[in-house]
């Protein structure tokens, strides 16, 4: 897995993930078999930032329910990226 914008999905746009950008921490929807050091690369490369660290969680699906058909939501990948402070990410910056 190379290319960057194919691990980095897209931001997390939620109250949660808001209050972590005062902290310079910043929340992506990953690539599910992205590790942490290509989730570090390629962060670094496509918003040219520093990361500290980055934090990987597998969210498991939920049961989800419509009428009489029963379902699952799917899994996914979130990773929660700490920059080097003073830097930022303008995508989140609004």
């Amino acid at each position: 897995m190379q290319n960057p914008e194919s691990i980095i999905l897209r931001p997390i746009i939620s109250e949660k993930a808001y209050k972590g950008v005062e902290e310079g921490k910043y929340t992506f929807k990953v690539h599910p078999d992205a590790n942490k050091i290509e989730i570090r690369h390629a962060i670094e490369k496509l918003f040219n930032v520093k990361v500290v660290k980055v934090n990987v969680m597998n969210q498991k699906p939920k049961k989800k329910r419509l009428g009489k058909f029963e379902g699952r939501t799917s899994s996914w990948k979130k990773a929660v990226v700490t920059l080097k402070e003073g830097d930022k990410i303008e995508f989140f910056e609004a």
